[in-house]
C-alpha cells in the first residue's frame, strides 16, 4: 500500500485536487495529513480537513491524520468522540503523546489507530491489550525527519520492524518526494537517513516488500516519478537516462534475458537491430563503461551486433561496444531490480 501527504497549511486548489486525482490513478490509495494545528487559526484547519475528507471519500482513499490533544480541542473534539471524525472522511488517527492506553484501545474499536513505531514498547502494547485493543485496526508508523543527519539507522529500523510484525502489527514508513518539498528546511522527509535525496521510486522499491505502507512525506513528486510508479504496476521498470549518441529508431522497451548475466542487463529485443538486412552499427563512443552505462554492440562483435546492454558494474572500454548513454544517478539503484525476464523501458531525459 502506498500513499501521499497533504498538508492543511495550504488550501486545496483545482491544481492540487487534479494532482491528487492523478496520484490515485497511479495506484496511491491513502493520504496522510497533520493536525498539529497552529493556535491562531483552528477554523481554517477544520474547514480544510472536512474538504480533504470529502475528497478522500470521493477518490476512495484512506485518510490518516496525525493528531494531538490540542488539535482535538481546536476541532471541537475529545478523545472520547474522536471517532466522529469518521463522518468527515478521516479513516484513521496517528496518535503519540497525550493519549492513554485505554483511550487507544477504545478508539481501535471504532477506527484505525497508528502508534509511534519508534517509541512503542512491549509494556505499552500489553497494557493496551488489557483494555481490549483491536489489533487488526492498529498499525505502527515511523516518523519522517526533516533535518539532515537525523533519519533512522537502517539496522535499527529493520530490527524494530521485525519486532512489530512479530506482534502482528503492520508497519509504515515515509520516503522523500522530489517535486514540491515541504518547508521550512526543504531537505526532503524520509524515515531512513540513507533515503534522503534519493529517488522516491527507488526508495519505494527498497521498502515495499518489508513494510506494509509506504507514504511520500513531501507534498509532491515529479511527473517522471509518477510515470515510474504507473509503469511498475504494469510490470515495467522505467530507467531515466541521458544520451550521448543513439539512433532515433532504437527501441526503448526491453526485456532482460531469462538467463541473467552477472555484469549486464541484456535486452532480448535489441539483437534484431544489428542483424544483416539492417544498417551496420559503426564503432564510435568507445569508452569505459561505468555503472549504468547503456551500450550497443557494434559490427566488430559479429553476430552480437545490435545487442543493447546496461552495465551493473564498472567495466573497461571495449572496441566492440559503443556507449550510447547512461542511466541517471538517481535511477542506478533500479538496475538491480531488473531480474530474469524483467521488463524495462529507457526514458531519454
Amino acid at each position: 500500500m502506498r500513499g501521499i501527504s497533504i498538508y492543511l497549511g495550504d488550501e486545496l486548489t483545482p491544481d492540487s485536487i487534479a494532482w491528487m486525482e492523478r496520484m490515485r490513478e497511479s495506484g496511491f490509495t491513502s493520504i496522510f495529513t497533520s493536525l498539529h494545528i497552529p493556535e491562531d487559526d483552528p477554523t481554517i484547519y477544520t474547514e480544510r480537513l472536512q474538504q480533504l475528507g470529502a475528497l478522500a471519500k470521493r477518490l476512495e482513499m484512506e485518510l490518516v491524520a496525525d493528531i494531538a490533544p490540542s488539535s482535538l480541542r481546536a476541532l471541537g473534539k475529545t478523545w472520547d468522540d474522536a471517532h466522529t471524525l469518521l463522518e468527515w472522511g478521516v479513516t484513521g488517527l496517528r496518535v503519540d503523546y497525550g493519549v492513554t492506553p485505554k483511550q487507544v484501545a477504545d478508539l481501535s474499536r471504532r477506527m484505525m489507530i497508528a502508534l509511534n513505531a519508534s517509541t512503542l514498547t512491549e509494556t505499552e502494547l500489553e497494557e493496551m491489550h488489557r483494555y481490549g485493543l483491536q489489533r487488526e485496526r492498529v498499525e505502527a508508523w515511523h516518523n519522517f525527519y526533516p533535518r539532515p543527519e537525523t533519519g533512522l539507522d537502517r539496522t535499527w529500523f529493520d530490527e524494530k520492524n521485525r519486532w512489530l510484525r512479530s506482534r502482528g502489527i503492520k508497519v509504515q514508513a515515509f520516503i522523500p518526494g522530489n517535486g514540491q518539498l515541504r518547508g521550512p528546511l526543504h531537505e526532503t522527509l524520509p524515515t531512513l537517513e540513507e533515503h534522503r535525496w534519493k529517488s522516491p521510486f527507488s526508495c519505494y522499491l527498497d521498502l515495499h516488500k518489508t513494510v506494509d505502507r509506504v507514504l511520500i512525506g513531501d507534498p509532491r513528486v515529479t511527473d517522471q516519478t509518477m510515470r515510474q510508479f504507473q509503469a511498475y504496476d504494469e510490470g515495467v521498470i522505467v530507467l531515466r537516462a541521458t544520451t550521448r549518441n543513439h539512433d532515433d529508431s532504437l527501441i526503448t522497451s526491453h526485456t532482460n534475458r531469462m538467463d541473467p548475466a552477472r555484469d549486464v542487463i541484456r535486452s532480448v529485443e535489441s539483437r534484431a537491430y544489428g542483424r544483416p538486412g539492417n544498417h551496420l552499427i559503426q564503432p564510435r563512443d568507445i569508452k569505459e563503461r561505468v555503472l549504468g552505462s547503456i551500450t550497443i554492440d557494434n559490427e566488430r562483435y559479429g553476430r552480437y551486433a545490435g545487442e543493447l546492454q546496461i552495465t551493473k558494474r564498472d567495466l573497461p572500454a571495449d572496441e566492440r561496444v559503443n556507449v550510447i548513454g547512461r542511466v541517471i544517478k538517481e535511477d542506478c539503484s533500479l538496475i538491480e531490480q531488473i531480474g530474469p525476464g524483467g521488463r524495462f523501458q529507457i526514458d531519454w531525459v
